[in-house]
């Protein structure tokens, strides 16, 4: 199941919200949250300022992987979903990603159920990670995607990464709230 949401959408981040929760179902702790990406180009820093937002939320308690200053790149991707796994066993674990696209895509996040594969919009053949896959696509698919990330415009990341950072967080805290009323 794929949902789709505008970045300027006014009710993008309750939309994300939903589906993220409709994709984990129940939470008994908050999800851990991998955020991959660079800052070394603007398009691929999603997942790192996405990271940065939820850590300086103080109402997000879960563990986040990969912030402006401690990045996770597609290279770490064989050995972190063996780590995750390891480290937070029973814990979902929600990826969080730039991609390319259709140029009418521009602007949309995805919430995918399922593992995210990091690198497939550079042609790059890397593992699967995650449990529910946020993709926030960045820049128009094309044999040059790649430098089409330096030229994808740092509104358009920070307002999905906001989008994405408050959907996380208000999930978090809307589960483990529910529980305390049970």
């Amino acid at each position: 199941m794929e949902y789709s949401f505008h970045v300027f959408n006014a009710l993008a981040e309750t939309g994300v919200m939903m589906a993220l929760y409709r994709c984990l179902g129940a939470l008994d702790a908050p999800p851990v949250v991998l955020c991959i990406g660079s800052d070394l180009a603007v398009g691929d820093s999603l997942g790192p300022v996405t990271g940065t937002l939820l850590c300086r939320r103080g109402e997000f308690r879960g563990f986040v992987y990969g912030t402006l200053k401690n990045p996770v790149t597609a290279k770490e991707i064989k050995y972190i979903d063996a780590f995750l796994r390891k480290t937070h066993p029973g814990r979902k674990i929600i990826a969080i990603d730039a991609a390319v696209g259709e140029e009418s895509e521009i602007g949309l996040l995805k919430v995918v159920e399922g593992p995210l594969r990091p690198g497939s919009g550079a042609n790059k053949r890397l593992g699967r990670v995650g449990d529910v896959s946020v993709l926030g696509v960045v820049a128009k698919k094309s044999a040059f995607s790649y430098s089409l990330l330096n030229l994808t415009r740092l509104n358009v990341v920070y307002s999905m990464a906001e989008i994405v950072a408050g959907a996380v967080s208000s999930l978090a805290i809307r589960q483990l709230d529910a529980q305390k009323c049970v």
